[in-house]
């Protein structure tokens, strides 16, 4: 069965399987991308959405109003990766809906000024410990790494440490492992993921966080009619008391739908501004053209990235802050256009998160082609606590031997 096309795909795999499509896993309509898989979600006719729950909570946050989602391999071919462009190609052509980057520097934080080498085909299920996400397997894009780029500002978090994210929603069982446990539960399950990787890899101290997701992207437009819905302060000051009971940094995660980010960053200013609060956004679920989240892979352009990027510079010069971190999320070689254009600054630390499921073969294949073989600045790998998700989980010290080595890995 061909997974090509994700809408019939959805079909054909609800048919065969027999159930309800899935609800919008915390990660992402797709989540599919946390591993090596880039997944795709489908919304559930609005229509039944609105008879089963009472009209006054069609707007709210639950897992029957948030976006669906099936799961889907990237499939993508494998074979030389096209010359990324330059700003200076005459024949690029920007989208329309993207932000203007003209205020973006252009000096010597712009890397990837040469097109990365032909990619090696030594992936798949039976590429075992030769893979080419692996550091020293010959692969040519070993060479792209470490990313050329400004040095870091006193009170950086990167590359020094590690940072070990829970992932979900506390209104939400189903959006990833923050959501699924008593609080307290969930807390002490941090603090053994922190302290596994600080036993094997004592060199890079793991420091815990809390990333939650504070507009989640809808299967019906809302009274907005943008396809998201906004959590109120309460639960997101919740979340923050829950980090700061373990000393954690807490990042707070936008899921577009039909907005921008222009509107929503705004919004958040007022958590943004705490010196150990930094920024998700999920090109998954940011559905330009007017899609409905779920029924397919959402994009971000670098003009996207670059907007958010210097939004959070800005608030780290107003207000005195140290480095902020911004983690993009990413399965799907579309899902971040122009990647070699976002821009490096000192004030912003850029995690680009490879963010499928999958088995460890397939999950390596999704990091080597849109993580390591489009080099931005640090990188980020996904777990799943599922096994319906990963399923064997990628062992740590697999996670260890990628190259270059992930420096936020997210549990969901």
């Amino acid at each position: 069965m061909s997974l090509r096309h994700p809408t019939r795909c959805l079909i054909q795999l609800t048919a065969l399987l027999g159930a309800a499509v899935c609800l919008a896993c915390a990660d992402r309509v797709q989540r599919a991308g946390d591993g090596d898989v880039a997944l795709e979600g489908r919304a559930r006719d609005t229509t039944t959405v609105r008879t089963m729950l009472p009209r006054a909570t069609v707007d709210t946050v639950d897992s029957l109003v948030a976006a669906r989602r099936a799961t889907v391999m990237d499939r993508t071919p494998i074979g030389p990766r096209p010359r990324p462009r330059t700003t200076s190609d005459s024949s690029v052509t920007h989208d329309s809906t993207a932000p203007r980057d003209s205020t973006a520097p252009r000096d010597s934080t712009t890397r990837r000024d040469s097109a990365p080498p032909r990619l090696s085909p030594r992936i798949g299920p039976r590429s075992g410990d030769r893979h080419p996400a692996f550091r020293g397997t010959g692969s040519p894009f070993d060479t792209l790494w470490p990313v050329k780029g400004p040095a870091p500002l006193p009170g950086s978090i990167l590359p020094t440490h590690r940072i070990v994210a829970f992932y979900g929603n506390p209104k939400s069982r189903r959006m990833g492992i923050l959501g699924e446990f008593d609080h307290e539960e969930m807390l002490r399950k941090l603090d053994s993921e922190v302290a596994a990787w600080n036993r094997i890899d004592p060199a890079t101290p793991a420091i815990p966080a809390l990333h939650v997701i504070v507009l989640v992207a809808d299967a019906t437009p809302g009274p907005s009619g943008k396809y998201r819905t906004r959590h109120d302060s309460a639960m997101i000051e919740m979340v923050y008391r829950w980090a700061r009971s373990r000393n954690a940094l807490m990042f707070v995660d936008l899921q577009i739908g039909q907005s921008t980010l222009q509107a929503e960053l705004p919004w958040i200013e007022k958590f943004l501004i705490r010196p150990d609060v930094h920024l998700g956004i999920d090109p998954e679920f940011a559905m330009k053209g007017k899609a409905i989240p779920g029924t397919r892979v959402g994009t971000y352009d670098a003009a996207d990235i670059n907007y958010a990027s210097r939004f959070l510079a800005n608030l780290v010069d107003k207000y005195k802050l140290p480095p902020k971190i911004l983690v993009v999320h990413r399965f799907t070689v579309p899902g971040v256009t122009h990647a070699d254009r976002i821009q490096l600054d000192p004030r912003v630390q850029i995690v680009m998160d490879m963010d499928g499921f999958g088995p460890p073969w397939m999950k390596r294949d999704t990091y080597w082609r849109v993580i390591k073989g489009e080099p931005v600045q640090f990188t980020g790998w996904k777990q799943f606590s599922k096994l319906r998700n990963d399923k064997p989980p990628t062992p740590r010290g697999d996670i260890l031997r990628l190259w270059p080595v992930p420096l936020y890995i997210q549990v969901q």
